[in-house]
Order: C-alpha cells, then structure tokens, then sequence
C-alpha cells in the first residue's frame, strides 16, 4: 500500500509538469528576424529566399564596383546567379534599351535617342548614382618628362584636327619621339564624357599610333611598358596600376594642376574630369523578379563601401538612402 501511494504521488507530479509545459509552450515564439538591406543580409520583403538569373552589361568603368557588389551577394544569395559584363557604356544601352539586360551600367548619362528606343520597346529605365569617378589621364612610370598638362595640351595631343605627332611638338623641350595614344572604344561612355569635356565633341586622332579598346585593363598594359605612350580611363585602373603608372595633373584656365585623388574627385577640384557613375534599372524587371528588387536594393545599401574598395570615392549615405526610397517606390 506504501508503494502504491508512492507510485500514485510520483505520477501526479509528472502530470503536473506535463500540464506546466504544455502551457509554457503555448506562448507565441519570438519571431524570426526578417532579411534587411544592409551589408549583412539581403531580402527586404521577409525571409524568402530569392533566386533566379540577373543579366548587367555597361561601363567598363562601372564594372570593378559591380564586379565588388556581385561577388559579396552571392556570398549571402547563392541561387542568384548573376552574371557582368562589360561591353562599355553605350554597349549596355544598346541591351538595356531593348530588355535584353537587367541593369545598364554607364559612365555617362542615357542620352535622348537611347531613351527614345527604351520608351519605343515598353521598357522603362531609371537612372541610379553608384560613386564618383575621376576621369585619369596617364603615362608610364617610366616616363620622365611629363608631369603634367593643360586642356589645351590634351587637344594637340588627342585631336585629330592637331599637326602634333612628336612629344616635342608639345613642349620643345620633351623628347623628340612619337606620341602612343591609348583610349577607350566609341562604345565607352569614358570616351564620350572624355571626347565632351576635352575635345568639345571634335573627332579624336584615331591613325596607327592609337589603340583604342573596350577593355581598361588593355589600355594599362598598353602604357606601363612604353615610356611615349599616353591615355584615360577610370581612377580605379589608375589606383590598382599606379607601381607602373603615372597620373597627370591637370590645369584649366591658368589654374594650378591638380592630380586626381579621392579627396579631389569628392570636392569637385580635379575639374573638368571628376564625374558621377551610375547603373540604369529595368524597371519591368524589377517589377516581375524579386530576385532584381533584393539586388538593387543590396548595391544602394553597399554601392559605397564598395566603390572606396575598388579606388572610387562614394556618395554621401543620405544619397544612397534617397535613392533607395526611390527605388521601392517602382514596385508599388
């Protein structure tokens, strides 16, 4: 009988725990931390997971701060599959305007006739700024005698309308060899804002001492080993390359010459070459793929950090937070 009272004592004890963690359990769990937008995470619009292709094409320029962006958000969206390019800025717009890619990135704004296209084929494109950019002109390290040079310098050397061939035709006191000229293709919006603020939309010397190309990366390889050799392109290249190259200071109007630098580009004195980067949104597609939302979203969260990492200087924060506002606004 002891026992049994044990027993009978024990197992109301157990059936008392029983109702106790039923009614604890019952209490709603915490809720799962949604995704954000910052550096950290992605997915705005809750804890679904996004996946899907996600096609950019654009500015060479452009390319290393996407090329940045790309491979840390993959790092946090492997079912993305995001794929850059870079065919230059006028060959993204060609994409662009036609829905062939996602985002267009340019160094140049969309010019009237490219929007005209996009409007004619349905597709609306909006304009985002990524970091500001210092347009560098160069030559090699082993260069000598150049420092430095004017606008009106840079038209007898670029110019297809200037007699100047020889180094000495710019300053007597330069060697008397040819000039190389190294830039970037028609396609380039590099060259378009170069070809704009320089050679006030005259042709460029385009003979066989001048390469031009899509690719930065060709125009660098081109200098650093030759000593008469000169071109532009974005600061980044300049910055990733400067143990082989060497960037000219530039002067307008009797002004001293100023090199471009992040603090130069931000406060507007390396002029006329300092200008804005920008990448232009499908706005169809980002509407229809959520996968195209959450990414936008992610580069105006992080555009900064990753232009200052790839040598571009970045916007202030509340211009990215603007933009951003901007851009959600589109799928409503």
């Amino acid at each position: 009988m002891k026992n049994f009272k044990s027993f009978a004592l024990m197992l109301m004890f157990i059936l008392v725990l029983g109702v106790l963690a039923a009614c604890g359990g019952s209490e709603e769990e915490p809720a799962a931390e949604e995704g954000n937008n910052s550096e950290e995470g992605t997915n705005a619009e809750g804890s679904e997971e996004v996946s899907g292709p996600i096609a950019i094409d654009g500015s060479s320029t452009v390319f290393p701060i996407m090329e940045n962006l790309t491979y840390t958000y993959n790092q946090e969206n492997p079912d993305v599959n995001v794929t850059v390019n870079s065919s230059g800025s006028g060959g993204g717009f060609k994409k662009s305007t036609v829905g062939e890619i996602d985002l267009s990135n340019a160094s140049r704004p969309i010019k009237e006739e490219e929007m005209a296209t996009a409007e004619e084929n349905g597709i609306q494109l909006e304009e985002l700024e990524l970091a500001y950019d210092g347009l560098s002109v160069v030559v090699s390290q082993q260069n000598d005698f150049v420092e430095e040079l004017t606008i009106e310098q840079l038209k007898q050397i670029f110019l297809e309308s200037s007699d100047a061939t020889m180094w000495s035709d710019i300053n007597p006191e330069w060697p008397e060899e040819e000039i190389k000229i190294f830039s970037p293709g028609h396609d380039s919006g590099t060259f378009d804002y170069f070809n704009e603020v320089i050679l006030e939309e005259e042709p460029m010397k385009e003979g066989s001492n001048t390469t031009l190309s899509e690719d930065d990366n060709v125009l660098v390889r081109g200098i650093e080993n030759d000593p008469n050799a000169i071109g532009f392109f974005g600061y980044a290249y300049y910055a990733e390359n400067e143990d082989v190259l060497k960037v000219l200071g530039i002067s307008e109007g009797g002004n001293e010459a100023v090199k471009p630098n992040p603090e130069t580009i931000q406060d507007g004195s390396y002029t006329p070459l300092s200008r804005p980067l920008f990448t232009y949104v499908n706005v169809n597609a980002y509407k229809e793929k959520a996968q195209v939302r959450d990414f936008v979203e992610y580069t105006l969260n992080n555009a900064g950090k990753a232009a200052e990492e790839v040598g571009y200087v970045a916007l202030p924060e509340d211009k990215y937070q603007e933009q951003l506002e901007t851009a959600k606004s589109w799928a409503e």
